[in-house]
């Protein structure tokens, strides 16, 4: 999932760009922009950068066993059609 962190810090830039002149607002603002960031971001259906490489690694893996295969079949077809 997306890190809190990174969306607080969003919510507090986002609520920092407020005019001063609406500063009574700030707080309930960034209370808003935090919700409808978490929601939003929710509903991406994210991973986080560790579960990415996992499944990097894990995708590279089977790509080379899936080559390997490959080429065992091959040779047993040379076989096979050489008799």
């Amino acid at each position: 999932m997306f890190d809190p962190k990174s969306i607080d810090n969003i919510a507090d830039r986002l609520a920092g760009a407020i005019p001063p002149g609406f500063s009574q607002f700030k707080e309930e603002t960034e209370k808003h922009i935090h919700a409808l960031l978490q929601s939003a971001l929710s509903k991406l259906d994210l991973v986080s950068r560790e579960e990415f490489e996992v499944q990097k690694a894990v995708l590279a893996k089977t790509r080379q066993r899936l080559e390997e295969l490959e080429q065992r079949v091959a040779e047993i077809e040379k076989r096979f059609t050489a008799e």
